[in-house]
């Protein structure tokens, strides 16, 4: 199959995903996305013919609804756990690597693995080392910004997706010699992708990694495609071929159908998609095609998952792309808005009603400012009833109530009840958090949801170190102190790696209410220091690692130093017992004996009677 031929089968799926995406819905996915993302904005009056002189206002609710389920589906800070399945970790083992850690963190030589096998210690270090590099990675990438944009993609659109991939240009600071003349260059990067610029193959199945092929559709600069494809061999007419273009319509937002004029653009397809081999095994390959020229030829990305990851705000049965909360909260938003309005309007009626002017007998323009001198002709009745003002018709009251109802049972259906959002006065607390957590529990799957994204990012980066990596070493960062260990990828390529996403105390009242618990048992003596310190919500105490290392040093002195008083009180009960003058000179240290010996017979006949009768100590 030649380039044309391709391109033309890329292009026809990248068509055939754009028509099933005008399909859904009754706006389809591109104009709906933009109008839920204006509403929620607040360019809510987007179009509209109602005059300048006309105050348009607008509560924006679809914005506080969102904000705040946005907000408590984030707020649960998680960590990443690694595992290998299939290769045990009992606690004689995580006592090892645990001491194997601590020996590299203080900097002490550590002679490493030489089995050409990883063993199980081995593995479970590295798992270890892993989960704690996760953070690292997550730092150096933003991870935290990456998810809130990922929310908010979802909130707004119905699907946000991340897509990690590999940047060869990226500076590690790493060599591969002693002398630091060869840099270790490439790591993992991250996007966020649109929803309307993915195209599933299948976009009835909602699992990814289940999926026939992936097509992003991206916008990149001409001179850009132009340099990769001549780094990947393309010919001087191929290059050439590629040009930019004004395919701005199915991008994502109002403000990505403009671009800077002379932008010099063109849409570049990358498609990915899973071939088995011989041995039943299957790997993701990749092509990027932009107009009749193929950018980068087919090649391996050397991962068994595509390197996206999707969160779903709303699921749809059969249907791969979610659904956005905001689609069906915008009646409900114009609505008000209008309602509003009105009652804004009608108010200004009555402070400033219509004023009708008889220009026959008033000369002058009138402004109605303050202290204004208006010339008029005419006799003095004329002029009396030259200027008048229409009386607004009666507004009813209740118009006002029908407002404040309207926004109160939209935030109610949508979960954002005057508890939830702390619009309440803090009288009864129990209440209060009772209703809250009332409130919040359907956000539960959301966040299952969210947590299962997260889970499939860590399973993708984990893909990119064992499969990418090769032999580097990975950084570590722990409470404040940086150490290196060295990795080797082939070692573990053929591990099935497992993921562990642990969560964390949500809000501020969750960390308090810890606290308080924690000071109340300590108070009663119900608890010791280790443990109160140990169960402390991460931040109070700062490093606190490091203080629990102290006290058990400590302790560990404060009982090696009773061990030694008890032996001592055993000894002398035994010679307050009555012993022989060998058995209480066999109790005597050397120095002890020596001494005692050195004296005259009588003197030391009368010492050793004196300790026999008062236990020793005499001498």
């Amino acid at each position: 199959m030649d380039n044309k031929e391709v391109f033309k089968k890329i292009w026809d799926e990248y068509q055939k995903g754009i028509e099933f995406k005008n399909s859904i819905g009754y706006r389809g996915v591109y104009e709906q996305s933009k109008m839920n993302e204006r509403f929620y904005v607040g360019d809510q009056w987007h179009g509209a013919q109602c005059g300048n002189d006309r105050p348009l206002v607008r509560h924006n609710i679809i914005k506080r609804i969102g904000d705040y389920k946005i907000a408590m589906v984030a707020s649960n800070p998680i960590s990443v756990n690694y595992s290998a399945e299939g290769i045990p970790n009992t606690i004689g083992l995580s006592k090892r690597v645990e001491e194997i850690r601590e020996t590299m963190e203080n900097g002490e030589a550590y002679g490493g693995f030489e089995q050409s096998v990883a063993g199980d210690e081995e593995i479970n270090l590295v798992m270890s080392a892993l989960s704690d590099y996760f953070r690292v990675s997550a730092e150096r990438l933003k991870f935290d910004d990456k998810k809130e944009q990922i929310l908010r993609n979802a909130y707004i659109s119905g699907c946000g997706i991340l897509h990690t991939y590999w940047d060869p240009n990226v500076r590690t600071g790493l060599y591969a010699d002693l002398s630091r003349t060869m840099p270790i260059n490439g790591d993992i990067a991250t996007e966020i992708l649109d929803v309307e610029n993915v195209y599933f193959g299948d976009p009835n199945e909602e699992e990814l990694q289940n999926q026939p092929y992936i097509i992003i559709a991206q916008r990149k600069s001409v001179a850009l495609l132009r340099e990769e494809a001549k780094r990947n061999g393309a010919s001087e007419n191929e290059i050439g071929q590629i040009k930019p273009d004004n395919n701005l319509q199915y991008e994502s937002g109002d403000y990505g159908e403009k671009e800077l004029e002379n932008s010099k653009k063109a849409i570049v397809l990358t498609k990915y998609w899973k071939e088995t081999g011989k041995d039943g095994n299957s790997t993701i390959k990749a092509i990027r095609v932009c107009e009749n020229v193929v950018v980068r030829k087919p090649w391996d990305i050397k991962l068994r998952l595509y390197p996206l990851a999707k969160f779903t705000w709303e699921r749809r049965r059969n249907n791969a792309y979610g659904e956005s909360e905001v689609t069906y909260l915008i009646p409900n938003q114009i609505a008000i808005n209008r309602m509003l309005t009105a009652s804004v309007w009608a108010v200004l009626l009555l402070g400033m009603p219509i004023m009708v002017v008889d220009d026959s007998v008033i000369m002058d323009e009138v402004t109605n400012e303050p202290g204004q001198v208006i010339h008029a002709s005419g006799e003095a009745s004329a002029i009396k009833s030259a200027i008048q003002y229409i009386t607004p018709p009666n507004f009813s009251p209740n118009f006002d109530n029908n407002i404040v109802s309207l926004i109160s049972q939209t935030l109610t259906q949508a979960g954002a009840n005057d508890a939830a959002l702390g619009d309440v006065n803090p009288d009864n607390t129990s209440a209060i958090i009772a209703v809250r957590e009332a409130a919040t529990l359907p956000l539960q799957t959301v966040q299952n949801r969210y947590h299962q994204f997260c889970e499939d990012v860590a399973r993708i980066w984990a893909e990119f170190w064992i499969t990418h990596y090769g032999q580097r070493s990975i950084k570590m960062e722990e409470q404040g102190h940086a150490w290196y260990l060295t990795f080797d990828g082939e070692r573990y390529k053929d591990l099935l790696v497992c993921v562990k996403i642990d969560v964390g105390a949500s809000t501020l009242y969750s960390e308090a209410q810890t606290l308080r618990s924690l000071d109340n048992l300590f108070d009663r003596q119900m608890i010791d220091l280790l443990q109160y310190l140990e169960r402390i919500p991460k931040g109070i105490i700062p490093n606190v690692s490091k203080l629990i290392k102290e006290i058990k040093k400590a302790n560990e002195q404060a009982q090696a130093m009773h061990q030694a008083q008890m032996e001592e009180m055993a000894r002398m009960e035994k010679m307050s017992a009555g012993m022989s003058e060998d058995e209480m000179l066999s109790n005597l240290s050397p120095k002890e004996r020596e001494a005692l010996m050195s004296l005259p017979a009588e003197e030391r006949m009368r010492i050793l009677q004196t300790a026999n009768e008062d236990g020793g100590a005499a001498i």
